[in-house]
């Protein structure tokens, strides 16, 4: 078989082709421009400052005590119930008192005995005292039974004594209300034994009403007992002034907050346990003039925070950083990195790029959407008055 090999020549030229295209194979094409963003801008400007600190309380009595019977047994009787108002010396349970009348009529029988004691020694003095008197009797004589009737006046004394103690354990089985208000709390029942000073009821004093809420360490050193203090009731719309009565020395060892007692004043208080908004003055910031953009201007480098900043002599975007003081609702505070009047993008800043392009977006919807409404206008008044729409100039 033949084969055809080019000249010389030829050769040269295909091999220099065959690199060409080798190059052009492995060269880069050039990169495509980068798009121009459309973005929506705002100017920053100072503004007021709307929201304030607000804390969710309860409202609670001022005075809350817990009553339990002085002596332990077994509770046979509970009078009242949760949330019932109670009235001072309103029996609130009893409980088994068996043992302890026992008790006093062993403590009445011994005074008995006592006071026979007594007047038979009593007696015996005054016999001695008349023998002493004729002189058949020594002095000492009558002293010993001086002696033996101040002895018996002691026993008898004692035992008088023991008797009220008796008496009184006796009648602490009936557990009776010191004050009048309500029962928030019942921690025993019938049936179960308990014992001297254990907790059965806690009941909230009739009298003023405090609002308890927590603040975090780092605003508890601006509340100062006497500030104002507005509340807002969750249940109803109205709003009650209080001011700060107490302040806690030291956290709740499990929230880490520090709890803050707030009177109200008046005599329209909520309900025991109702829910209510705290706002303390001494927190709040309404009225300052602050430097606010929209959190959706915001985005995170690193540690920082910044925003795109546009030039408008250029039209391109560049990277500001900013601090963050607090929120007013859907608006992040300004502490440093701006001036007032400075262009910041509002919206698309997850797509752009320092130094890039961009164009301030129209709301073409907003402007058809504009235009439908004053032909809808023109419309309305031609059906209702034809006069005043001829004297009506064409725009």
């Amino acid at each position: 078989m033949s084969h055809f090999f080019p000249p010389l020549p030829l050769r040269g030229v295909f091999a220099s082709f065959t690199v060409a295209l080798m190059l052009a194979g492995c060269s880069k094409p050039a990169p495509a421009p980068e798009p121009i963003r459309a973005v929506k801008v705002i100017a920053v400007g100072v503004d007021s400052f709307q929201s304030g600190q607000e804390f969710s309380g309860e409202v609670r009595a001022r005075v809350e005590s817990r009553v339990g019977f002085r002596v332990g047994g077994k509770i046979i009787r509970r009078n009242a119930e949760l949330g019932q108002h109670v009235k001072a010396g309103q029996v609130l349970a009893q409980i088994d008192a068996q043992d302890y009348k026992l008790a006093a009529d062993a403590a009445r029988a011994q005074t008995v005995a006592a006071q026979t004691n007594r007047d038979l020694a009593a007696a015996d003095f005054k016999r001695f005292e008349a023998l002493k008197a004729q002189n058949f009797i020594s002095g000492a004589e009558l002293e010993r039974r001086q002696t033996a009737l101040k002895a018996a006046q002691a026993q008898l004394e004692q035992a008088q004594a023991q008797l009220a103690a008796q008496g009184n354990q006796a009648g602490y089985a009936n557990l009776v209300a010191d004050v009048s208000g309500v029962v928030t709390a019942v921690e025993a029942e019938v049936g179960q034994v308990v014992g001297a000073g254990t907790p059965v009821f806690r009941i909230a004093q009739d009298g003023p009403r405090d609002v308890v809420f927590s603040v975090p360490e780092d605003k508890v050193a601006a509340l100062k007992p006497g500030s104002e203090v507005a509340v807002r009731v969750w249940a109803a719309n109205m709003t009650l002034n209080g001011k700060v009565r107490e302040v806690a020395a030291s956290a709740d060892p499990v929230t880490r907050t520090y709890p803050v007692k707030v009177s109200l004043a008046g005599s329209d208080a909520p309900a025991l346990g109702a829910t209510v908004y705290v706002t303390p003055a001494a927190l709040g910031h309404a009225g300052l003039q602050v430097i606010k953009l929209p959190t959706s201007a915001l985005r995170q480098e690193g540690q920082t925070t910044a925003v795109w900043a546009l030039d408008p002599a250029t039209m391109t975007v560049k990277s500001q950083p900013i601090q963050i003081a607090t929120a007013d609702g859907n608006y992040a505070v300004v502490a440093a990195g701006f001036t007032p009047g400075m262009q910041v993008v509002a919206a698309g800043v997850h797509v752009l790029n320092p130094g890039q392009k961009v164009t301030i977006y129209q709301d073409k919807y907003a402007a058809a959407a504009m235009e439908s409404t004053q032909s809808a206008t023109k419309t309305v008044v031609k059906i209702i008055s034809p006069a005043a729409a001829a004297s009506t100039p064409a725009q």
